[in-house]
């Protein structure tokens, strides 16, 4: 893939697998903490890969201990002083890096392997499953630091996955919830019992086995009826998607494979 021969300064990236994409944030000596650059680096990474046909799969983790453990405060202390147009442009770079991470074509999994705090907790809530490693922590250390837990999407997508009043809680307190928590109250898929990232590379395998077209259009439309305001809207968005993928080789490929009792074989066109 031409995008992986670009080298980022703050995550690694490689295709470890024929259609996965591990990315992995670099940043260990500071528990992967945010920074402009990472922001712009996400950022470019997602458009990278928005041209690559043969990526299907992204995995996301962090090196070493850590997940994310949210904006480098060292590089916090001339927030205050940016004024009101400085530090909206400052929230925007940060939000279009997570959206454009949120918005890829093709699946993103977190392999959450320790702590994902304040923005890492907002990135790993912006991928479309959620893996948790037994080290895995999450907390909204927003309001610790003085700010809101309405940041980076935190407040629209922790309600939808957890509900109103356990992210309330959750986000008034700062309080950190454990793996296992987590997976209790439906933050994360699933608990590894070890390597979080080989579980998430067991998934990415399975996602992988299906049709390109008909998983993309799977989550462009579990994305957008998460947003429209009515069951016959969302109906009328799934039909358009499957009238689509009617008109793909793919799907005849699939009819053909069963009926032939063998794996079918995609070309995603």
């Amino acid at each position: 893939m031409k995008t992986l021969e670009h080298r980022f300064e703050t995550f690694l990236a490689e295709e470890v697998k024929p259609g996965i994409v591990v990315v992995t944030l670099n940043r260990p000596e500071r528990y992967n903490a945010m920074t402009n650059t990472m922001f712009v680096e996400l950022e470019q990474l997602a458009w990278g890969l928005e041209t690559e046909d043969a990526c299907r799969v992204v995995v996301l983790t962090g090196a070493g201990k850590a997940f994310c453990s949210g904006y480098d405060l060292a590089d916090a202390d001339d927030l205050p002083n940016l004024g009101a147009l400085g530090m909206l442009d400052q929230q925007e770079r940060a939000a279009r890096a997570l959206t454009a991470i949120r918005s890829l074509r093709v699946p993103v999994i977190a392999a959450v392997n320790g702590p994902a705090a304040g923005g890492g907790l907002a990135l790993a809530l912006a991928a479309d499953i959620r893996l948790a490693g037994p080290a895995a922590k999450f907390n909204a250390a927003f309001v610790r630091i003085g700010l809101s837990a309405g940041d980076l999407g935190t407040s629209w997508l922790l309600t939808r996955l957890i509900g109103p009043a356990k992210t309330s809680e959750i986000c008034f307190t700062g309080r950190i919830v454990d793996a296992t928590e987590a997976g209790e109250l439906g933050m994360v898929n699933s608990v590894s019992a070890g390597d979080v990232v080989a579980d998430a590379l067991a998934l990415a395998e399975q996602i992988v086995a299906n049709s390109p077209g008909g998983v993309q259009l799977s989550k462009r439309a579990l994305q957008a009826n998460l947003e429209v305001g009515s069951y016959a809207a969302a109906i009328e968005l799934e039909n358009r998607g499957q009238a689509l993928l009617t008109r793909s080789p793919d799907m005849a490929e699939a009819l053909n494979a069963f009926k032939d009792k063998r794996p079918p074989v995609f070309q995603g066109k």
